[in-house]
């Protein structure tokens, strides 16, 4: 049976997070992976959460089914916390996903059974785990310029020119915020203009809301979403909970369809559900109920947005700090951009030559493509970081 298969390629991430473990030197930075990390390097467990499980454990009296709809309760909250009723409920249907992850792969199944073999454009570049959902799901993948190397910034001229040209049957695949990998994100202003764009073209958008929160905060990070989910007929959101909440491996996500009217929602959440049974039969629940139990808690919800800030602020600080750095070795603003994007990754714009150097030579993790997670940053240690990215650069 299995002399027909060939190895597969494995994802790049786990490779190396392979290579880092298996990696003896003391004084290793993991800067690869996209997981938060604390000033110890570790990746913690919020402590909002921590109360939430024990409310769970001494509550919990079975461990039935919740339905192929997931928990319905965290659903909601999801929903009033990503579009804060801005969207008419009788529209919005919902299923739990196996995390975002799984929240992208039932909405692109449902995209792919309504516009067989349909083209999803997605930004150039984009997280890479959005290419193998789209071709799983019977999408042909196309790009949209995003990223201009050269400026480090959004080359929006080149993305809005490719936005405008689109049709009716196509699909177009929006990071909400905090662009993964480079960390780089449209203004309010060009978030408008995609919108005006897609109401006249017709073009069906899908966004991933995979960071919320890590940003500039839940409402500025939720502009963009809102801004497309009441200003187009129907669209679709994938929300996950890995990165915000920090239960990346409790699988926490929710598959959001926003239809033209009640009746074709119905529609669209029955093909959400028979995704559902025909793959999993049913979503993952405890991180669902962990989220919910804080989001619809007064207290619990303000201690999680008040850990969520220090997250966000730690990271915000460590960019500074780096470029600031940088510049004072360098007497150069090329890498200026790092203190300017947002979220959890910048992209460095090194060669990969260069980052194999780093790896090999200084012990320093990064994705191939020069992705650096900021959260890994060693606080106390980013004058020497700086040091050895501008030897490794000359």
């Amino acid at each position: 049976m299995f002399e027909t298969l060939k190895k597969a390629t494995l994802d790049k991430i786990f490779v190396l997070m392979a290579e880092y473990a298996a990696d003896p030197r003391t004084g290793k930075i993991d800067l690869g992976v996209g997981v938060y990390k604390d000033p110890g390097n570790n990746t913690p467990i919020m402590s909002a959460v921590k109360k939430a499980e024990q409310r769970i454990l001494d509550g919990a009296r079975t461990k039935t089914y919740k339905g192929v709809v997931g928990n319905k309760e965290f659903s909601a909250a999801i929903v009033d916390l990503a579009l804060a009723n801005t969207v008419e409920a009788s529209r919005i249907r919902c299923v739990n996903g196996a995390g975002g992850t799984g929240a992208l792969m039932i909405l692109m199944h449902v995209l792919g059974r309504a516009r067989p073999g349909g083209r999803i454009f997605i930004s150039d570049p984009t997280w890479p785990n959005h290419i193998p959902l789209a071709e799983n799901a019977g999408l042909e993948v196309h790009y949209y310029p995003y990223f201009d190397p050269r400026s480090r910034a959004v080359d929006f001229d080149a993305m809005i020119k490719v936005i405008d040209g689109l049709n009716s049957n196509d699909t177009i695949l929006l990071h909400g915020c905090c662009h993964n990998p480079t960390g780089a994100n449209l203004t309010p202003a060009q978030w408008d203009r995609v919108v005006e764009s897609l109401r006249r073209t017709g073009a069906f958008p899908l966004v991933d809301l995979a960071y919320l929160g890590f940003g500039d905060g839940i409402e500025a990070d939720a502009y963009g979403v809102r801004k497309v989910a009441t200003s187009v007929p129907e669209c679709m959101i994938a929300f996950s909970a890995s990165k915000n909440f920090g239960l990346y491996r409790e699988r926490a996500g929710v598959a959001i369809a926003i239809a033209r009217d009640s009746e074709t929602a119905d529609v669209v959440s029955s093909q959400m559900q028979n995704i559902i049974r025909g793959t999993i039969s049913q979503t993952p629940d405890h991180g669902a109920e962990v989220v919910r139990v804080i989001l619809e808690d007064k207290d619990l919800r303000a201690e999680w947005e008040a850990e969520l800030t220090e997250m966000r602020e730690r990271m915000k600080r460590l960019r500074v700090k780096l470029a600031d750095a940088i510049r004072q070795r360098s007497n150069s603003k090329d890498f200026d951009f790092i203190a300017q994007h947002s979220g959890m990754f910048s992209l460095l714009g090194l060669p990969e030559a260069v980052v194999t150097k780093l790896k090999l030579d200084d012990a320093i993790y990064m994705i191939n493509d020069s992705r650096i997670n900021v959260a890994g940053i060693p606080e106390d240690r980013v004058g020497e970081l700086a040091d050895k990215l501008l030897a490794a650069i000359r």
